[in-house]
């Protein structure tokens, strides 16, 4: 089996590349980070318009997509149903997504646009600045990112489950790319690379804010050390649920974590400045439509300035680099659902959760800083991994929120990271929905030790620029799907609608009843 494993060309070279990355990285970790540093801005400043372009254009061909004849396409057989149930499907996009991502940055990206805004023109730490802060982290959490992971999904969840093919990047590309060996493994091995390097960054960044929350609780210091641990921690944890399975491991964490995010979005909702909270989420979301096309076409040619660069560009990065994985395993969790449902439903819910989660908790940072002057936003700008527990200071019951978002933040990283060993094992197994375990263990132990690396590295600084520089050759791969799946989509017959059937029956009916007088 082990060896049947290695003969697999997309596992050989992927893995070698990654355990490559670690060594490096390991032995020499000043030039390691030197060298991605200059990679992170020659990427952004010659590549950062095609990322915007590239993400805009897959969200109108998404919606297209969905309102057009092809919407009424299943997922699967055409009297196939869900595999989950519609809350089930929803914990577990939400969780194998970005949801400790979101943890991390829920308060600290408006606290950031807060304290250095956006636009030179306006000034920070006020009222003005509060609300563009609310509506651009609105915008980065939104339908942009989550088109991304959307196209990959329909493309691999349409082969899979429509056309009973391998769930493999490469297969989806057939169309365009045609199935020649040489070529598939290519694609599939930078896929898996993109992907290892999307998740090290989600990673990398959950470690460094539970070690911020273990600080703020226990007092234990922001140290490397601290880090190795909880990512040797979690690295056992995500390998016992991994070994349990997608419907059991997966799904019983996804209920844990979106209960307890549940349940700490309450309490800030109630305990917060609930008013301040819905009529912050309420302006938000008129901003976030009013400027939609600004801000996905903003860039700064005629100043000098990194803003865009390092939010919005690196934002669409890492999701790229994350599309593989977050694609496949969205995809896979899908089948039954029509097109115009799956579009629908991941490009929707999922950012309207994570919408309201900002507004809750980056809303309440930000009514502190206006009304009460309690330096959120200077804490934030100073580290970044202090936001969430710089904010439950000013909230009742202080450490047990904490302690709750700690525990939070390591579920979403087990729940992420678990699935992450199961999708890299069946991308490396020609797209086996049932891995052998052996690829789950080497793809566990390669994302621990390449986000190790990383934090050892350069910290938040190398994470960004491992998404970046992985997510570049992979946008290529977003554009060329859509052209892929209309390929297919064109090929397909079309359901009968219900309508259609109701009218041909009258017909039939009509047309016997007058055989029946003659």
């Amino acid at each position: 089996m082990i060896r049947k494993i290695f003969s697999n060309f997309v596992f050989s070279v992927s893995a070698a590349v990654i355990l490559l990355f670690v060594v490096v990285g390991a032995i020499m970790p000043e030039k390691f980070g030197a060298v991605a540093g200059k990679l992170f801005e020659f990427t952004t400043i010659n590549f950062g318009w095609f990322y915007l372009l590239a993400v805009f254009i897959i969200v109108l061909f998404l919606i297209g997509l969905a309102v057009s004849k092809y919407g009424a396409i299943r997922l699967g057989g055409e009297g196939e149903r869900p595999q989950f149930s519609f809350f089930t499907w929803m914990e577990m996009l939400f969780s194998a997504g970005f949801g400790a991502g979101l943890v991390f940055w829920g308060i600290a990206e408006p606290m950031s646009h807060f304290f250095n805004t956006p636009f030179s023109n306006l000034e920070g730490e006020s009222r003005s600045a509060a609300r563009v802060a609310m509506g651009y982290s609105f915008f980065h959490w939104g339908v942009s990112q989550w088109s991304v992971f959307a196209i990959v999904g329909l493309v691999i969840g349409f082969l899979q489950f429509r056309k009973q093919k391998n769930g493999l990047v490469s297969t989806a590309l057939e169309p365009i790319t045609g199935s020649k060996p040489a070529v598939k493994n290519a694609i599939d091995t930078l896929a898996v690379v993109a992907t290892v390097m999307g998740i090290a960054t989600s990673v990398g960044l959950g470690v460094l804010q539970m070690n911020g929350g273990l600080n703020a609780v226990f007092n234990t210091g922001n140290s490397i050390g601290i880090q190795m641990v909880i990512i040797f921690v979690m690295f056992v944890a995500y390998m016992i649920s991994s070994s349990t399975g997608l419907e059991k491991g997966i799904a019983m964490l996804s209920n844990v974590n979106l209960g307890i995010a549940i349940v700490l979005l309450l309490f800030v909702l109630a305990a917060g400045p609930t008013v301040f909270i819905m009529e912050s989420f309420t302006l938000a979301i008129g901003d976030y439509f009013a400027n939609f096309i600004q801000y996905s076409l903003r860039l700064q040619p005629y100043q000098e300035g990194t803003w865009t660069r390092d939010w919005t560009i690196f934002y669409w990065a890492w999701a790229i680099a994350w599309s593989p994985f977050v694609g496949a395993f969205v995809a896979r969790v899908s089948r039954g659902r029509t097109i115009r449902e799956y579009i629908f439903g991941v490009m929707v819910i999922p950012p309207v959760i994570a919408c309201l989660w900002i507004a809750a908790f980056g809303g309440t940072a930000l009514w502190n800083d206006l009304n009460k002057n309690t330096g959120i936003a200077a804490a934030v700008d100073a580290d970044l991994t202090s936001a969430l527990f710089k904010t439950f200071e000013f909230l009742p019951l202080t450490t047990i929120l904490s302690i709750l978002s700690i525990i939070l933040i390591f579920t979403f990283l087990v729940t992420s990271a678990d699935s992450a060993t199961y999708i890299l094992a069946s991308m490396t197994s020609s797209g086996s929905l049932n891995p052998p375990r052996f690829a789950k263990i080497v793809w566990g132990s390669l994302m621990a030790a390449i986000s190790a690396v990383l934090l050892y590295a350069g910290g938040l600084e190398a994470l960004q620029t491992a998404s970046l520089i992985a997510a570049l050759p992979f946008t290529v791969i977003l554009v060329l799907l859509m052209f892929a799946i209309l390929k297919l989509l064109k090929k397909e017959p079309l359901p009968i609608r219900p309508a259609d059937l109701r009218r041909f029956r009258r017909l039939e009916k009509a047309a016997n009843q007058d055989h029946e007088k003659k």
